[in-house]
């Protein structure tokens, strides 16, 4: 299989979110590179440069940075070149406008090619930008559909308040939201009629609204005044980035959300723990709970499979298989599948329940009974896919 896309980095990390879910430890990639060349005259003499040129590795470890949207893949080289060694270690640094050939010795499974899917699909959910703040410190990030992405931590001294010398905090605030909607306008477009979530404790928010707005009509910003009817504040317990997980649960938030992928899995999520409240035999977790629901047809049409995309990265061939195995199954019975990520607050919850849980489209009892668990097959053919 071939396809090629052009700006597979998009401006919220997205395209290189997708990279990391989809190339695997064992895979073979094909990038180019930068390297440094010496070379040595008849007399001794060395000159280095750097040379472009392109590699193949096979993949032993792979690290993704949210805050500047790149993908570092390490391995092995393993395709004879002119300028490396087979044989020696490489890290390949997939970022803006640069192709790659993936390769996966074990196929293409229905997971990594629904993530194809996505990663080209135009009509994608929109990235929702917030700013958690408090006196002093703001954190500017993106929540996107995969994960929260700081993209700038501002911190700027703040005088504090003394009698007869309240003037010199009030410049101090006034140049703090000066730096942080500097910061903001050269990160996110907030023009876009979109949710720009403002969070602090007490009324530090509200101020940078009132600033906001503010600035805008001194300077004729037409476009970011008539969005201002999408800021929303909120109340939080601290500008740190932690507080984003209450305030995402805000019921403010969560109607001004209700469309996005991140509420609905929040809303997935909330559901699954009420029915397990409730105990009725409709709501279960656990490997073996959840494959025996499947195969006992508990989640045919209404019946939901909530799984952490944490368990499509497993090393291990069958352990993979296992899981693309349930997806399938689900998915062929007329159940819906919600691979949540582990860097929402959703995922993170379902990763406290082993990863893996189920709705059920009518009770079953017993499921955490003993039993043999299923063995996983071995891959088989080799495809590759130009991105």
């Amino acid at each position: 299989m071939r396809l090629i896309k052009q700006d597979i980095i998009e401006r919220d990390g997205s395209g290189s979110w997708h990279a990391y879910n989809l190339i695997a430890v064992g895979d073979t990639l094909r990038a180019s590179a930068v390297r440094k060349v010496t070379t040595e005259s008849s007399t001794g003499s060395t000159n280095s440069k750097r040379i472009h040129t392109t590699i193949s590795i096979l993949t032993t470890s792979l690290s993704f940075d949210p805050q500047v949207s790149q993908l570092h893949v390490s391995g092995r080289v393993v395709e004879e070149n002119t300028f490396v060694p087979m044989g020696s270690y490489h890290t390949l640094d997939l970022e803006l406008q640069r192709n790659f050939t993936l390769t996966k010795k074990d196929g293409w499974d229905s997971v990594a090619l629904d993530m194809i899917r996505e990663s080209i699909r135009v009509d994608k959910e929109g990235v929702v930008p917030a700013v958690v703040m408090q006196e002093g410190l703001a954190n500017i990030c993106l929540i996107t559909e995969y994960q929260t992405v700081l993209k700038q931590r501002v911190e700027v001294a703040i005088p504090k308040k003394r009698s007869g010398r309240a003037g010199d905090h009030d410049k101090g605030l006034d140049k703090f939201f000066a730096t942080v909607l500097e910061t903001l306008l050269r990160h996110v477009d907030i023009t876009q009629p979109r949710p720009l979530l403002l969070a602090s404790p007490g009324f530090v928010a509200a101020g940078f609204q009132k600033y906001i707005i503010s600035e805008a009509t001194r300077t004729g910003n037409k476009a970011l005044l008539g969005n201002k009817s999408n800021f929303l504040v909120v109340h939080s317990s601290s500008g740190h980035l932690h507080s984003l997980t209450e305030i995402m649960k805000s019921p403010a938030v969560l109607a001004k959300l209700k469309d996005t992928k991140y509420a609905r899995e929040s809303q997935y999520m909330d559901d699954f723990s009420a029915m397990l409240r409730k105990d009725d035999g409709r709501a279960w977790y656990g490997p073996s709970e959840v494959e025996r629901a499947a195969e006992k047809g508990g989640l045919g049409p209404g019946g939901v499979l909530l799984i952490n995309n944490s368990l499509f990265r497993a090393q291990e061939v069958g352990v993979r298989k296992r899981w693309v195995g349930l997806v399938d199954r689900v998915k062929g019975g007329g159940g819906e599948v919600r691979i949540l990520s582990s860097d929402h607050e959703s995922g993170k919850r379902l990763e406290n329940l082993s990863g893996v849980a189920a709705i059920l489209t009518f009770p079953l009892e017993d499921l955490d009974e003993s039993g043999e668990e299923d063995g996983a097959g071995d891959g088989d053919g080799e495809t590759a896919m130009v991105i």
